[in-house]
């Protein structure tokens, strides 16, 4: 059996992260963190393919946890998509300044949201071919 691909969904709402797993718990194993503490904490033992990072949270933004991805050399080459509801330019300008792969708005389409995922792992795989990893 091939392994299936981690994807890690960071969101402080609980309908976010059931919603997520609903659509996306079929084709990949999806990990829940319900905040950016815990998005840490899950990351010292877990190398997902995909972090799906809710922006707006109350312990640490996703901005924070981005940070904290970023200083991880072992993180390099997960491909970090935010979510957000609200899409501002300045905002999107700032999750590509932090490095971010791409951004949802929410409330996003189902298709959306695999779409994104899909482009992400397949970002990632030609990355990791390139660099020889």
């Amino acid at each position: 059996m091939e392994k299936r691909a981690i994807i890690l969904v960071v969101d402080d709402a609980s309908a976010n992260l059931t919603l997520c797993r609903g659509l996306l718990g079929d084709e990949y194993d999806v990990r829940l963190a319900k905040s950016g503490r815990a998005a840490l904490a899950a990351l010292t033992k877990l190398r997902p393919d995909v972090i799906l990072l809710d922006i707006e949270m109350p312990d640490l933004s996703g901005f924070e946890v981005m940070e904290a991805i970023n200083k991880n050399p072992e993180l390099a080459d997960v491909p970090v998509v935010f979510v957000t509801s609200h899409a501002t330019e300045k905002l999107v300008v700032k999750a590509v300044e932090y490095g971010a792969f791409s951004y949802i708005v929410k409330p996003f389409l189902a298709d959306t949201l695999r779409g994104k995922v899909h482009l992400a792992l397949n970002a990632k795989s030609e990355w990791v071919a390139s660099t020889g990893d």
